[in-house]
């Protein structure tokens, strides 16, 4: 893919995460750029916590975000969460979503995670179908609480 870049969000990126993310969720409330840019600096000031984005000739295209997780079960070695995985409208299908996952998983391994979790409120089958396509496999049962 000519001109894509493949590398971890910063402050900078600010403004553009803010707008690929109407793009997973419209409805999200409104949050002033002062506000997620504070936000954004403070979670990525943790190194078990990284933004991976796809970057299309200086357009962010693609996003996901990855947590390691400390772990005191399996040699103690951590687990990764990846959430917010979304790729802007008018790119989604031409593999950029495809090339975060991977640098996702890749950084998780190289973290020494014992596996990468991922939980989808999507019942679309392209999407569950690309999760499949990057590796993942839908074998155990997910629960959650909304606040």
């Amino acid at each position: 893919m000519m001109g894509c870049e493949v590398r971890l969000a910063t402050v900078r990126d600010a403004i553009a995460l803010k707008d690929i993310y109407t793009h997973l969720n419209p409805d999200d409330p409104a949050v002033s750029d002062h506000q997620f840019e504070q936000d954004l600096d403070a979670l990525l000031a943790d190194p078990n916590r990284m933004i991976i984005v796809a970057e299309l000739d200086g357009i962010i295209v693609s996003s996901c975000t990855l947590f390691i997780l400390p772990n005191l079960t399996r040699g103690n070695r951590p687990m990764a969460l990846i959430e917010n995985v979304v790729t802007h409208k008018q790119y989604r299908r031409m593999g950029f979503g495809k090339r975060v996952m991977l640098n996702a998983m890749d950084r998780a391994q190289q973290a020494g995670c014992y596996k990468v979790m991922l939980l989808t409120g999507s019942k679309t089958q392209g999407t569950l179908d690309f999760y499949k396509e990057v590796g993942l496999v839908q074998d155990k049962t997910g629960y959650h609480k909304r606040f």
